[in-house]
């Protein structure tokens, strides 16, 4: 258990470190916002690609094999660009081909690593293992940032130094893991009805019928899955108003004249509040009966949606933000205990692939949203949709997380 944190904080850490001075890099190298903006599209989408096609040879058996070859080919990318940066100027090809090798790599390692909570930790303890995964990724929300700024002011190559370091912790780490991380049926793949010897012609109609078949498998399971459509509805939902309300803030605090600074106030509020919520709330999820909590967690938000349309400062926003981080690990624990619990072993990759594609496509999406609601109206729109969205969600949430969570109180 232990080993599995200490991978997925140092990988989380690493990451927030070059992540946040990756565009001062690009600005500095003289590159257009264009071009950064470029650069994050398509690395996000490489990743929304790579992580169900990854969830599948995940499933099959080879989960401890992907999360070790995915951290050590990230570490190769990041110690690539360190080495570029430290030599002098590096070259945009460069640049954009080790970022979707990190990406790529990255998405990888998230999609094998979704299995692993279920195979080594007992059902009563999923819920505490969850919070526990989610106070490292707090964690490293606040230091990482912070790392990665007084590094580049030290040098620029450090933080991705420190990045392809961090990648090197998680594969050590993942390589430690006594388990083999093999759930029962990872070596039954689904086939579909497919002849188990096809022979001649056949033969590759049947592999790809097979293969297809596997790499559905997942979607299927959250479509049929009461529970699982909640937590995707859920979950991509206020992944993307969260995401739209945070450029919000952003545009609201340019138009105000302030600059980066504050923002840095914003996510430094946010990431302690994160911290301090993942921290109590496997204590509240043994205290309350997920549905109850989880339609708690979903009204909650929308006075503080509502609170952002108003605010005007970056203390407001830092408070506001804040507050939703506080209360946000409560649903995450609820949600992905359940979903843990409820989905079979030899599809956890696939399913939770599923799921954080969906999630992540909302995410990528909410910025350019944002941006299109803003441009015309100003920047209060988006958050007043953002508020409606979040109304909407709390009365479909409250209609169904009882039937889908079931009565029972949470492990």
């Amino acid at each position: 258990m232990r080993l599995l944190w200490t991978a997925n904080a140092a990988d989380a850490l690493g990451t927030q470190a070059s992540g946040v001075v990756l565009p001062l890099l690009l600005l500095g190298l003289g590159h257009s916002p264009a071009v950064v903006g470029l650069i994050a599209g398509v690395s996000t989408a490489a990743g929304l690609v790579m992580g169900p096609l990854a969830a599948v040879p995940a499933d099959g058996g080879a989960r401890k094999t992907v999360m070790f070859w995915s951290a050590v080919v990230s570490a190769l990318a990041m110690a690539s660009v360190a080495l570029a940066v430290a030599d002098g100027r590096p070259s945009l090809p460069h640049l954009l081909g080790a970022v979707l090798v990190e990406r790529f790599s990255t998405a990888c390692y998230e999609a094998a690593s979704r299995g692993t909570v279920a195979l080594i930790a007992a059902p009563e303890d999923v819920p505490r293992v969850v919070a526990g995964l989610e106070a490292g990724g707090q964690g490293a929300l606040v230091l990482g940032p912070a790392l990665g700024g007084a590094l580049f002011q030290v040098s620029r190559f450090l933080p991705f130094v420190a990045d392809a370091v961090s990648y090197t912790v998680a594969a050590v780490c993942v390589r430690a893991m006594r388990a083999d991380l093999v759930a029962p049926g990872d070596h039954t793949p689904d086939r579909a009805g497919a002849p188990a010897e096809p022979a001649g012609g056949p033969a590759r109609a049947a592999a790809y019928r097979a293969a297809v078949a596997a790499l559905a498998a997942g979607y299927t399971l959250v479509r049929d899955s009461a529970l699982l459509r909640l937590v995707l509805v859920w979950t991509t939902t206020v992944g993307g108003v969260l995401t739209a309300l945070y450029y919000g803030a952003v545009f609201t605090l340019q138009e105000g004249g302030h600059g980066a600074a504050p923002m840095g106030v914003v996510l430094a509020a946010s990431g302690a509040a994160g911290l301090v919520g993942s921290l109590t709330a496997p204590r509240l999820a043994r205290r309350l009966r997920p549905g109850r909590a989880l339609v708690a967690v979903s009204w909650l938000m929308i006075p503080l949606a509502a609170g952002l349309a108003a605010a005007s400062g970056p203390w407001a926003y830092g408070a506001l933000f804040a507050a939703f981080c506080l209360i946000m690990p409560l649903a995450t624990v609820v949600l992905q205990s359940r979903a843990i619990q409820a989905t079979p072993q030899h599809l956890q990759a696939r399913a939770g692939a599923v799921l954080a594609t969906a999630a992540g496509g909302a995410a990528a999406l909410a910025p350019a949203l944002a941006g299109l609601l803003a441009a015309p109206a100003g920047a209060a729109v988006p958050t007043g949709v953002c508020a409606v969205l979040l109304a909407a969600l709390a009365l479909w949430t409250t209609a169904r997380a009882g039937r889908s969570l079931g009565p029972e109180r949470a492990a």
